[in-house]
């Protein structure tokens, strides 16, 4: 996947949790957090 793609799809993510009821949207953005958390840990260099 390009950098391009992934931002894309990280744009695409953000656009369906902002879409989502506001009682909806915190752990919505909890469960992104945590999983780009995660995937940083996962990266070389980090």
């Amino acid at each position: 996947m390009t950098d391009d793609s992934l931002d894309e799809n990280l744009l695409g993510r953000l656009r369906v949790i902002e879409s989502q009821p506001l009682s909806e949207r915190a752990e919505a953005y909890r469960s992104l957090h945590d999983e780009l958390s995660r995937a940083l840990e996962k990266s070389p260099g980090a």
